[in-house]
This record gives structure tokens, sequence and C-alpha cells, in this order.
């Protein structure tokens, strides 16, 4: 073989080695995450406040991620269902769930048997937004402020009805506490999510509920049920005329629900990260930002919705919710 000739085959070989080294890396660069849809779990129906939100942040996180985001509702044991099943998805970005107040707070005191836990099994994303709860009831409810309210409840007991999205959600969990402190033992009627719970509330077929105020806000100002105290220290701008629990008379009860986005433990950083930063841009669009905040929602700011936070606020609410729960148990 001639040096020209030997000097070529080298040059092929040297050409060839390299190809096959650089498949591996072209072939991560197309596989770069995301590229496919991401699914957002929402573990209650269509309609209730916290698929409201995710129907909200869903679209400017795809913005971001370049993705869509597609909502997947999984009704269910006050939304543990839905929960239980976005956990046992693979950690790789493309399942993710909007959890809450309920599923990650006071499910552990509800449920002994409980397949996840709450400060263990997910990977913290951050707080999508806070949600005042508000007591509400048929627009033609016999009682002209709280006061009176909790004396009809105290006069009439099981006669009348409370709505709830099922054991472990926000409306549940709140309605204990709230029955719990004002010695009330209505009749519960449970639904599959707080949207055909206010559904039915407006048409007088249930009287009353304690609700985020996402999901009664715009039924309020339409004159459909009416509200008592809104049960936070401040009154909401979206609800001025609403007053606090503390301004009624009843300061013990004061609950402000969330909704934050997170993953199946296990992600890889990158991915997480990516989740992050697609949520930060989300929620920090002028036109979501108002959305939220016109329906009462509150959102965040930067290091106060992003996962450390969000790991601290799931470690406080199940301190905080589970001897309160259990106590309103004992009381039934």
């Amino acid at each position: 073989m001639s040096a020209l000739s030997l000097r070529r085959s080298l040059m092929l070989g040297i050409l060839a080695a390299a190809a096959v080294m650089a498949a591996p890396a072209a072939a991560t660069a197309q596989h770069a995450y995301p590229d496919r849809p991401i699914t957002l779990v929402v573990p209650f129906a269509a309609g209730g406040p916290t698929d409201t939100i995710a129907r909200i942040v869903a679209p400017p996180m795809a913005k971001a991620l370049g993705q869509p985001v597609t909502i997947e509702n999984v009704t269910g044991g006050g939304g543990t269902t839905g929960i239980t099943q976005a956990s046992l998805a693979e950690a790789d970005g493309y399942t993710i769930m909007m959890g809450h107040m309920g599923t990650h707070g006071a499910a552990p005191a509800l449920f002994r048997a409980l397949k996840y836990d709450p400060a263990k099994t997910f990977d913290p994303i951050g707080v999508a937004a806070g949600t005042p709860v508000v007591i509400v009831a048929r627009k033609d409810f016999p009682a002209s402020d709280l006061k009176g309210f909790i004396a009809a409840l105290h006069d009439s007991g099981p006669a009348y009805s409370q709505a709830h999205a099922g054991v472990g959600s926000v409306s549940h969990s709140a309605g204990m506490l709230f029955d719990s402190i004002v010695n009330a033992k209505p009749t519960f009627v449970v639904y599959r999510g707080t949207g055909p719970a206010v559904n039915d509330l407006i048409a007088g077929q249930v009287d009353f509920l304690t609700d985020q105020i996402v999901n009664v806000a715009p039924h309020l100002q339409a004159g459909t049920i009416r509200a008592y105290a809104i049960a936070t220290p401040e009154r909401s701008p979206v609800l001025p005329g609403v007053p606090t629990t503390r301004e009624a008379g009843l300061p013990e009860f004061e609950v402000t629900a969330w909704n934050a986005v997170f993953a199946p433990n296990g992600l890889p950083k990158e991915v997480g990260a990516k989740l992050v930063q697609a949520l930060d841009v989300a929620l920090d669009d002028p036109p979501t930002r108002d959305r939220l905040l016109k329906l009462g929602g509150k959102v965040p700011q930067g290091i106060d919705r992003g996962p450390a936070a969000l790991q601290k606020l799931v470690e406080s609410e199940v301190a905080r919710w589970t001897p309160a729960l259990r106590a309103a148990v004992d009381n039934q």
C-alpha cells in the first residue's frame, strides 16, 4: 500500500470513529426535554377551582416549554386518586400534577392508608396560587349574616345539607373545621368536584359549602349564591362587600387554600429546572396573573413559590391539619 493510500485509510477510519462517537450526542440532542406533550393531572372534575387554575397556568407553561401541556382530570378520593396515579408515573417530566392543600396537607389526617407521603413522594415544582376559602350558601338561605347562619345550623342541624368535593378535598377539610368550631352537624352531600357542588348550590339542591374563592367569586358577583364571610385576615378586592371571619365574629376560622405543581419523585435535575422555569414564566405573564387575581387568587412572588418554599409549605400544612382534622372527626 502506498503512503498516500495508507493516509487515506487512516483518515477514513478516524472519520468513521468520530461519526460513531457523535451519534449518541446527536441522539441526545434530538431528544432533549421536552420532545413530546406533557400531561398535567388534575385530581378533580372539570370546572372546579383546581381545574380552573390548571387551565389558566397550562397554556403559558406550554409556550415556555415548547410542547403542549394537556389536562387530564382524574376524580375520586378527594383528589387522592389522581395524585396517587400520577405519583406512579415515570419521573421523566412528562407527567406532572396540580395538588393542593387537601391532597398534600389534609389527606394524611383523613386517609390512614394513603398511598403517598406528601413530603417525600414528589418533587415540588412551585406554588401556582393561594386561594382563600369563603363560606357560601344558596341565595335564599334564611340568614342575613354569619351569626344568623350559625344559629340556623344549630337550630335545624341535619336538616341543612353541606356539599363538598370528597373526603380530603379543600371543601371537605375546611368544612369539617368550620363545623367543628361552630359545633354544627349538617348532613354531608358528597360530589366528585366542587364544580358540580356549586352547580347544585345555585340550583338550591344543597344549602351551603366552604369553598375556594376561585370557584365561587363569579357566582357571588352574579348573585346566584350568597357569601357570609371570607376566611382571611383582610377582605378580598374581588369581593369587597364580604366581611372577614374576624369581622363576622368567627376569628378562629381562617383558611387559605393553595394549588401547586408537583412531579413524581426522582426528576432529572435539568428536567425539574425546566419545569420550575416554565411555571415562573407562566406566573410572571401579565394576562395569566390578571386572570388569577380577578378570580380572587393570590399569586406568590419569586422565591415564595419555588420548590424549596413549596416543600416547606407541604410539611407545615401536614403538621397543621393533622391534629385539627382528627379533632374535627372526633367531634362528628
